[in-house]
């Protein structure tokens, strides 16, 4: 009986997890390898090398953090406010490697010294304002509302990670829907 493969995906899951936890240059084969209970030859069932790693690990980020959410968030059908309701869920939801804020900080820190992680971020965060948009534009006829509304929605993802504020006796959490509810007033 042949050896059980370490499956594709596992990699790509392992190297993120690795990403999140020490930036790109912790993205290492012998060390995934260890990480999964595996040799390390099994991964170049898969990769050419690191660099392809390196390179899917982008792709299924990307696809994840876009594509997949969105397709989520439109799939209970409804007007813009019920997709927007959606998408705040899915996102306060997202835990796990692939979409976790760990990742995402990651490669937003590795784009700041690689120009094409960089114009990829660059396409993803275009993405997600452009969907963002589209969803304001259903119930705000000021381009300028939509604009802000997709820029506080987005950056509220984002930069309430870095922020050690009080928020006057209120959690974070209840800033947090007290944000969404104003957003989608």
């Amino acid at each position: 009986m042949g050896a059980i493969r370490t499956p594709r995906d596992k990699w790509i899951e392992e190297g993120l997890r690795a990403l999140a936890a020490g930036g790109p240059e912790a993205v290492r084969i012998e060390p995934l390898a260890q990480a999964l209970g595996v040799s390390k030859g099994g991964f170049y069932g898969y990769f050419r090398n690191r660099d392809a790693l390196l390179a899917e690990m982008l792709d299924t980020w990307e696809r994840e953090v876009t594509e997949e959410v969105m397709e989520r968030a439109e799939s209970g059908g409804g007007d813009g406010r019920a997709k927007l309701e959606r998408l705040f869920a899915i996102v306060a939801a997202a835990d796990g490697t692939l979409k976790s804020v760990a990742a995402e900080l990651a490669i937003r820190d590795w784009a700041r010294r690689d120009e094409a992680v960089a114009e990829r971020l660059r396409r993803v965060d275009n993405r997600r304002m452009d969907y963002l948009r589209s969803l304001y534009r259903s119930f705000c006829a000021d381009e300028d509302e939509v604009e802000v509304r997709a820029l506080l929605t987005f950056s509220s993802r984002i930069g309430t990670r870095f922020m050690a504020a009080d928020h006057g006796g209120r959690s974070r959490e209840e800033v947090m829907l007290l944000t969404r509810k104003w957003l989608l007033k």
